[in-house]
């Protein structure tokens, strides 16, 4: 198993002043060489959103793009007629396809919003976008892996244009679990929401990620009550 440790601290920052965001990868204005992807994972940024604040309208095409608020209630619109509110415990997909032109605003005037923006590359160009936004009540579980992304139409999560399946974890303290990959020549992309975990002879942090290739599967062990988010991807991309 090969295994590269990212330390939350390492990550690009931005300070916009209404936006604060840190980039697991080169984004906007930071830059770095060695680390622009994970095979198919483009982008993860960890973004702090003021009272109000927000993206006006901008355009995507040929990403898949799925957002995880963290905390509070993003406001979205976009050009494929959809209008609504992605709150805290519900994941977003977008299929930017053909294109597409959104605007994403903190639909709290009080508090600042917390959330994760992730693109994905597509394995289909040029698809007819799409979206879609679901719950995630009825499928989350303490204590187990489960299942929020998959490239299949009938599983549990909400599914995108590529070869990637994303678990989270609730995970209590001294929970001890085994993560097996779904498909060959795929990698794993794991991020410590909170908490503090253990991986091989590594431990992170929150906010820490690490790099988990050339094995079929890893063991992790939570050394506190921890929130996990794995984000398995083919390493090879067209």
């Amino acid at each position: 198993m090969k295994t590269v440790l990212h330390k939350a601290e390492e990550r690009g920052y931005a300070d916009h002043g209404w936006l604060k965001a840190y980039y697991s990868f080169s984004f906007a204005n930071y830059y770095n060489p060695a680390n622009i992807n994970f095979g198919a994972l483009r982008v993860l940024n960890d973004d702090t959103i003021d009272a109000g604040k927000g993206f006006g309208t901008h355009p995507h095409d040929n990403m898949e793009i799925i957002t995880i608020p963290l905390s509070g209630e993003i406001e979205h619109k976009d050009s494929m007629g959809n209008s609504g509110v992605i709150s805290e415990g519900e994941i977003q997909v977008m299929s930017a396809g053909t294109g597409i032109q959104h605007s994403e605003f903190n639909k709290n005037q009080k508090e600042e919003l917390k959330v994760l923006q992730i693109w994905i590359f597509s394995n289909q160009k040029n698809v007819e976008p799409r979206y879609d936004q679901i719950s995630l009540k009825s499928i989350e579980k303490e204590n187990e892996l489960f299942q929020i992304l998959s490239p299949n139409k009938d599983d549990e999560g909400v599914w995108i244009h590529q070869d990637a399946w994303f678990h989270l974890g609730n995970l209590r303290k001294d929970w001890n679990g085994e993560y097996r990959l779904k498909g060959k020549n795929h990698g794993v992309y794991l991020f410590v929401i909170n908490g503090k975990i253990s991986i091989g002879n590594h431990e992170l942090f929150k906010r820490d990620s690490i790099e988990i290739t050339e094995t079929d599967n890893f063991k992790i062990e939570a050394l506190s009550d921890s929130r996990i988010l794995i984000m398995e991807v083919p390493m090879l991309i067209n």
